[in-house]
């Protein structure tokens, strides 16, 4: 008897007996927000799309509160009554309903119930008395601010500010008479505004937009050239603004930014104070409690997040508390407790999913409130990555998450399927390639990652040139008529792993979502002979059609990463994967929702069509429900089951 257990336990070391769905049942718990009573609200995917629960203790049981089939975008408690307000889509189209939720009665109210129109959530007021958000509702491709009163439904909202643009909310002043708005010229420029709301926030007898009219708009962040200013938040008084900022340097440092100062400058440097320097890797965030003025800011070093707890000491001084040491490498989601205390997180690693952590700020003390199951996978099982660089085309080293399998496992999920692993010839590799551009890999828990390592596949997953976190330069080496340097550092990704003797050059797979769906195509296209198969999800193929039909609303922004329609139309079309089709050998699967509001899914059924044209095996997988990726875990087991039979037969 001891015998078999003893067997069985070998076998679930070696990640052979779970098959795919137990891979993705896998949870998170995430987002989490503190009620004044210290009660935590967080997201959780536990039905298979993320809801509202909420905790009292740490591990203790937690309470589920919505019961929805699409997944709840956001959760926030109020900071003075006991209700909470969360987000929440349809079908993946990402025009997303704001609503609020009366947590011991169940009672739930569409507040926004304008289900044409996008609502971006910009909090609530010191007192809970109101909300602001910013919306799409009277033109498409633009984004108004808005103020709601917390009983307040639909039409309701008072519309104080009329916008021209991509416009978010970043909180109310520390004496509610303000807002921070930020304008998004793309993902590396942006504008901040400090917006006076007026004297009576009621509707006007005639109509809403005098009362925008009435709202002054202060423009304080004025530069040259494209400059990041993200993770705003107010200072203690309401007289500074502490953000993160690449203003004249390479990487992002913390900045403390003198409104006043600002709003007669020329130049925004006159109103900038260094607060922490970016040094060799940037600071990517900082959340502040404007009573308290107790913060927390992040550094990205290489993927992995470093934490620095605090309290201002003066206007640039902070005065540090004891660092907290989280599980997994990966955290952020900061939320601040009603005294400021203690701060909530999420924190993640390759061999630690999704949790909620709550901090206690003067000793570092971490506990683990939310007890997001592993679906019985033993955690010893899951393979960190290594931290590797290669060389590429032009003597630039990219740097890149590399995974191999342990030594033993099988390529059998038990049911006899073989991966057809042969150790002599080295093992099959998929190399993953992320979304944006204008984002990173980082070493995050990934089910489906962790699969494949367990059937004898190796993962490597490259930052190529144009990702976000190894500063300035290097995220514009793939602007506009550049873009295909960053296909050309996967081919030297490839170039390396067939050097590598735990490896299988003939068994190279391509695999990425949204932008990364592109490299794949692009890989595909360029470079046909390195692939065994590729995975394309929710991709690019055509970068004219994708402009033209993406959301009225991102045009712009994506055109100031990708060249614009008017004016670098056949460079689009040069670089379109759906132009170089010819070159395609690969075998290739496409998925993509039907409601993607940003690649729209007509990308995904002209590469279908135009590739079987060619004679390449392709398989189609469109699921009705889903938009820029899919979300719910009906879904995902369907899809990722497909994806695995289809490179069981093709690698």
């Amino acid at each position: 008897m001891g015998y078999a257990r003893n067997v069985y336990w070998h076998a679930a070391a070696l990640g052979s007996v779970y098959d795919l769905e137990r891979y993705l049942n896998v949870r998170s718990a995430y987002g989490a927000s503190f009620a004044p009573d210290g009660e935590l609200a967080f997201l959780h995917d536990a039905t298979g799309v993320p809801q509202v629960w909420t905790l009292d203790d740490p591990r203790a049981w937690p309470d589920q509160h919505t019961f929805f089939e699409e997944r709840v975008t956001f959760v926030t408690w109020s900071p003075e009554r006991r209700e909470i307000f969360f987000g929440m889509d349809e079908g993946g189209n990402e025009r997303a309903q704001l609503f609020r939720l009366d947590p011991d009665d169940g009672l739930i109210t569409n507040l926004t119930a304008t289900p044409e129109a996008k609502h971006r959530w910009g909090g609530c007021s010191h007192d809970g008395d109101r909300f602001a958000f910013a919306s799409n509702r009277r033109e498409e491709a633009v984004f108004d601010v808005y103020v709601q009163g917390r009983d307040e439904t639909g039409d309701d909202a008072t519309l104080v500010h009329e916008g021209d643009g991509w416009l978010s909310v970043g909180g109310w002043s520390p004496d509610d008479d303000r807002l921070l708005v930020s304008k998004a010229h793309w993902s590396f420029d942006q504008d901040l505004y400090v917006l006076e709301l007026p004297d009576e926030m009621g509707r006007h007898e005639d109509d809403s937009a005098d009362v925008a009219a009435e709202s002054e708009l202060t423009h304080v962040t004025p530069h040259e050239g494209d400059v990041r200013f993200v993770s705003a938040q107010w200072g203690p008084d309401g007289d500074a603004i502490y953000l993160v900022t690449d203003h004249g340097e390479d990487t992002s440092y913390l900045a403390r930014l003198d409104i006043a100062t600002a709003a007669a400058a020329d130049d925004v440097a006159e109103a900038l104070t260094v607060v922490e320097s970016g040094g060799d890797w940037d600071v990517d965030g900082v959340a502040l409690d404007d009573e308290t003025g107790r913060l927390v800011y992040s550094r990205n070093v290489d993927g992995y997040t470093e934490l620095t707890v605090g309290e201002l000491a003066g206007e640039t001084d902070i005065d540090a508390f004891p660092t907290p040491e989280l599980p997994g490498g990966v955290a952020g989601g900061v939320a601040f407790d009603d005294d400021g205390e203690r701060f909530a997180l999420s924190a993640s690693g390759r061999t630690a999913n999704t949790n909620v952590h709550v901090v206690d700020i003067e000793t570092g003390a971490v506990e683990q409130w939310t007890a997001a199951g592993t679906a019985g996978i033993p955690r010893e099982t899951f393979v960190a990555p290594d931290l590797v660089r290669y060389p590429t085309f032009d003597g630039r080293e990219i740097p890149a998450y590399f995974s191999l399998p342990e030594d033993g496992a099988t390529g059998t999920d038990g049911a006899g399927d073989d991966a057809g692993v042969d150790d002599d010839a080295g093992v099959p590799v998929v190399v993953d390639i992320h979304g944006g551009p204008e984002s990173q890999r980082r070493p995050s828990f990934a089910g489906l990652t962790q699969y494949f390592l367990s059937r004898g596949y190796a993962v490597f997953e490259p930052n190529v040139r144009g990702s976000t976190g190894y500063g300035r330069e290097y995220t514009h080496l793939d602007d506009v008529e550049n873009r295909m340097d960053s296909v050309a550092d996967v081919e030297a990704a490839v170039e390396w792993l067939a050097d590598h003797e735990a490896v299988d050059p003939d068994r190279v797979v391509a695999m990425g979502g949204s932008y990364g769906g592109f490299m794949v195509l692009a890989a595909l296209t360029e470079y046909p002979d390195l692939w065994a198969a590729g995975v394309d999800i929710v991709g690019i193929a055509n970068f004219v059609t994708f402009l033209e039909n993406t959301g009225s609303w991102r045009r712009e922004l994506r055109e100031a990463e990708y060249g614009s329609l008017e004016e670098d139309r056949e460079f689009l079309e040069s670089v379109s994967p759906i132009n170089n089709i010819e070159s395609i050998a690969a075998p290739l699967f496409v998925m993509h929702g039907a409601n993607d509001p940003r690649v729209p899914v007509g990308e995904a059924e002209q590469i279908a069509e135009e590739a079987r044209g060619q004679g390449v095996p392709v398989e189609k997988l469109v699921f009705e429900d889903e938009g820029h990726g899919i979300t719910k875990l009906e879904n995902r087991i369907e899809a990722y089951t497909a994806v695995v039979d289809f490179l069981d037969e093709h690698v």
